[in-house]
């Protein structure tokens, strides 16, 4: 993407605003420079320290520091040109300046001055939406972050003397973790994993990770989890495991895979209790991703507009840490249909914004959504594309249960084979994972109230006391099972 070329298309469009969010104000300017320069326009900048004053020359326009000043300097002058205002939006709560700002826009006809809005967030008045055009500065893609790579390492060796080592498994994640972060963000990273040892390696992929989770955990729009489990720690999933281990080196743009569409996610459909959410945790883990939890409940807003703009906010901060997992929990109850519209129509228009997201994104984001209750989910989010496969995670079979069983006893520093885990699968029979984990906090419970060790006998003491879901509620894990059979795919 050429961003002079494309900024100057917008300019020649004669909308008389232009907005562009980034944080990266001096590449901004000389973009913003080349493009009014490419046109054979003026060019000038504003900000509440040095005032208004043309970019091409030193002397500053005296008066005009206050943005009201600037503007009636601007409205008054017979010059046209490209009028650059930086850090503008503070100001723009003033009535008058919102005024003035649509006189200079609406007098565009009698003399051509663009007003570029340059500031790290940016949202114009609504009065304003209508003569204002929006431009997005690119963000660097692979090729450009390996570019960056081998300029700094030649910057690294004519300082030192010697060539900077890499790890090529590091530098492939460190290009992928760089993919699509503000130029110099990428640029000083690489900078500082090479001033510290003369090399990239993997501490520097887990600093570059940990740097893109601070910066969204600053939004405060996502959830950022820090633990995101093994598959070493989930029992059964073969069908599951197999597929995502096919598609991880995909995923990871790997040489050899350009041919193969990326993976873009999956639905985990099953019983409550059944692993759903540590499998989604552990696909992150596999993967060597962050992961994202989105949670439904912190979206809603009572105001008209605001839950559709924080989901759109929230899958913003998504492409910004891709690669990345996003987990979406119990996908169902934020996307309920409501057939009365009792809820104003929110639930559609935001399965409406994410279904758009999943067919349009371009960035790495993996999207695990897991759900208990199919009946609740909207028939457009199941329809054959949406996800790349839907797995259905049944109750654990004997040979499962006995893994969870070992898993659990191991976490808790018991050696399973002093136990019986033939017996104790067997007498787990309908057991989902989170059932049979808690048999074991409460046998472990027991056996400390009886300062005795933990046997094979209080588990199953345990085991007999639990009437687990599958018995409970019976109907709707049948119900479930059946619609399963012929739709989804089984994850075991």
């Amino acid at each position: 993407m050429n961003d002079v070329k494309d900024l100057s298309i917008i300019l020649e469009s004669r909308f008389p605003l232009v907005t562009i969010e980034t944080t990266e104000e001096a590449r901004m300017l000389g973009v913003i420079e080349k493009s009014a320069n490419l046109l054979g326009w003026a060019s000038f900048s504003w900000s509440v320290v040095e005032g208004l004053r043309r970019t091409t020359r030193t002397d500053r326009m005296t008066g005009t520091n206050n943005l009201v000043d600037a503007l009636r300097h601007i409205d008054k002058t017979p010059q046209n040109g490209v009028y650059t205002l930086l850090d503008a939006h503070p100001y723009l709560q003033d009535p008058g300046n919102v005024r003035l700002i649509r006189e200079i826009a609406q007098g565009y006809a009698r003399c051509a001055r663009t007003l570029v809005f340059v500031s790290p967030k940016l949202e114009l008045p609504p009065e304003l939406h209508h003569l204002t055009a929006r431009f997005e500065i690119a963000l660097p893609d692979a090729t450009r972050i390996r570019q960056i790579i081998r300029e700094e390492a030649r910057v690294w060796e004519s300082r030192n003397g010697t060539r900077p080592k890499g790890d090529p498994e590091a530098i492939a994640l460190v290009t992928q973790h760089l993919t699509g972060i503000p130029v110099e963000d990428a640029r000083r990273l690489i900078r500082q994993g090479l001033d510290q040892d003369g090399a990239l390696n993997m501490a520097d992929v887990d600093r570059i990770v940990r740097f893109k989770r601070e910066n969204l955990a600053a939004g405060g729009v996502l959830d950022v989890e820090i633990d995101t489990g093994s598959f070493a720690n989930v029992g059964g999933l073969a069908n599951l495991k197999r597929w995502l281990n096919l598609r991880r080196a995909v995923f990871a743009g790997e040489p050899g895979t350009q041919d193969l569409p990326p993976p873009k996610g999956i639905l985990l459909l099953g019983v409550q209790g059944s692993g759903k959410s540590l499998a989604a945790k552990s696909v992150a883990g596999a993967w060597r991703l962050p992961l994202l939890r989105l949670d439904f409940a912190t979206l809603y807003n009572k105001f008209t507009g605001e839950t559709e703009r924080n989901l759109r906010e929230a899958l913003k901060g998504a492409a910004r840490m891709s690669p990345c997992v996003l987990w979406i929990d119990e996908i169902e109850k934020g996307l309920a249909a409501d057939e009365s519209g009792g809820d104003g129509g929110v639930s559609k228009r935001i399965l409406g914004t994410l279904l758009t997201w999943m067919s349009e994104r371009r960035e790495p984001v993996f999207l695990v959504a897991t759900a208990n209750d199919v009946s609740q989910l909207p028939p457009e989010l199941l329809r054959k594309g949406r996800f790349d496969e839907i797995f259905f995670v049944d109750l654990p079979d004997a040979v499962t249960r006995s893994d969870i069983l070992g898993i659990h006893l191991t976490r808790r520093r018991f050696d399973p084979t002093d136990f019986d885990l033939s017996a104790l699968s067997k007498a787990t029979d309908g057991f989902s994972g989170a059932e049979i984990e808690q048999a074991i906090v409460a046998a472990m419970y027991e056996a400390h109230a009886r300062k005795a060790p933990l046997e094979t006998s209080y588990l199953l003491d345990e085991i007999g006391r639990t009437r687990p879901l599958s018995m409970m509620m019976a109907e709707k894990v049948d119900a479930l099972r059946a619609w399963a059979m012929e739709r989804c795919v089984p994850a075991n």
